[in-house]
């Protein structure tokens, strides 16, 4: 039996003991009941740690019974990262209940991951962080000896010296903290030069060729912070994931392909997959989430975030696919958002909110070092335009001060609006997407 199989085996345990059905036990968990079905049949493993305690208590397991059970999803969870389970994709579940579905957690498909990379959730991620560190101190050592074992993610580029910003470039200010670990994957583009970019070719969050010709955007160049020839080596490792859905759940893209030959929406921990295959472009809006910790002894102040729009174009005439099966819940994390359509694009601190708590804004300077990660939530938004765009996060540190890029793997972050296109919901009874 293999490890994604024996900690279904247990959940399912748990729940037939607990005489709770999908749809009841779902509501308790914050999740949809198909994503649930999932998670006891082997098909999909929670992303977060924090999901498996819920499950546990909502069931009324034992301490031993509990621990028995983050066992399981640690031991499924690191032989999936280090690649090692190899399993058909995931097809459709019909509901096992009729009941109302609640907000979908994040979920990671027991199949490979080909870029593995440990990262670290934010301050305003604290509540949740608080519900796993419950967990008690045995389950923690065997997670620190399974990550061990899966090996360290792939490493973070260095940055160089101060970059120019682009057209549309702004900054937000004020003071943040640090944030307790999760797990995540991406990474950061190579460090930028000074100077503002040429304009990019239309390419797409996931490299598809965009609908019409790019149009360069003016550029607004400042002065470098240091010498060439002298650029400091970035004292940071950066992780970036640019398919965060909102709710673990609710997001839409853009794809010229048909409705008849879409296959059916992923899990998030599949959506970058799954949109590559579909040459899918971001509808809307885009979530990125950075996560940074610092890689020596002293700490690295991040200093501001600068939004740079190197292209806009006229958004494509093609299909709207939306991921939602079933979303809700009470968390609003705090981001920064970005206005896109702006001629000049600010990162501004908006708050957010859990389950009626406010919570804090971030703000800049941010103090990271290798004990306290941070994590840059980023929230993009667009109404008229197919826009090419990235992030330069300003530092400074024991080495000197320098920007370090934020894309899509050494390519630009790609988001279009969706004025007028048709809308398609996978209609889960049907089988097929419908309008």
């Amino acid at each position: 039996m293999s490890e994604a199989e024996n900690f279904a085996r247990l959940m399912r345990e748990l729940k037939e003991r607990a005489g709770l059905s999908y749809g009841a036990l779902a509501r308790r968990l914050h999740t949809s009941t198909s994503t649930l079905h999932r998670y006891c049949k082997g098909e999909a493993l929670p992303a977060e740690f924090a999901v498996v305690d819920r499950f546990a208590r909502a069931c009324g397991a034992t301490r031993e019974e509990a621990l028995d059970l983050h066992r399981a999803w640690l031991l499924a969870d690191a032989r999936r990262r280090a690649g090692a389970v190899e399993v058909p994709e995931p097809v459709p579940v019909p509901e096992p209940e009729p009941e109302s579905e609640s907000e979908s957690e994040p979920t990671v498909v027991v199949t490979p991951d080909p870029e593995p990379e440990p990262v670290a959730r934010g301050v305003w991620y604290r509540r949740r962080a608080a519900v796993v560190a419950a967990a008690g101190v045995t389950a923690g050592a065997v997670a620190v000896a399974l990550l061990s074992a899966a090996g360290p993610g792939p490493g973070a580029p260095h940055a160089g010296g101060s970059t120019g910003p682009g057209a549309g470039t702004g900054a937000g200010s004020g003071a943040g903290t640090s944030a307790p670990p999760f797990v995540g994957s991406g990474s950061a583009s190579a460090p930028t030069s000074t100077g503002a970019p040429e304009p990019t070719p239309p390419v797409g969050a996931t490299g598809s060729a965009g609908a019409t010709a790019a149009v360069p955007v003016p550029s607004f160049a400042s002065p470098p912070a240091s010498a060439p020839g002298r650029d400091p080596v970035a004292p940071l490792k950066a992780a970036v994931r640019s398919h965060v859905w909102t709710a673990g759940c609710d997001h839409a893209y853009l794809s010229e392909r048909g409705p008849g030959s879409v296959p059916p929406p992923p899990v998030e921990a599949d959506a970058p997959a799954w949109a590559s295959a579909q040459r899918a472009v971001h509808a809307g809006t885009q979530i990125v989430e950075v996560t940074l910790h610092g890689t020596g002894e002293g700490a690295v102040v991040l200093e501001d975030l600068e939004v740079r729009v190197t292209a806009r174009r006229k958004p494509p005439a093609w299909n709207v696919y939306q991921m939602s099966q079933g979303c809700g819940g009470g968390l609003t994390p705090a981001a920064f958002a970005v206005n896109l359509d702006a001629p000049r694009p600010l990162a501004r601190p908006v708050a957010g909110n859990d389950g009626g708590n406010a919570l804090p804004a971030p703000s800049f300077p941010l103090r990271v070092s290798a004990a306290e990660p941070a994590v840059l939530r980023v929230e993009a938004a667009t109404t008229g335009c197919d826009c090419d765009w990235s992030l330069d996060l300003r530092w400074t540190g024991p080495t000197g001060s320098g920007t370090l890029r934020i894309d899509e793997g050494g390519r630009p972050l790609r988001t279009s609006a969706a004025p007028g296109r048709p809308v398609y919901g996978y209609a889960l009874e049907q089988g097929r997407w419908a309008r």
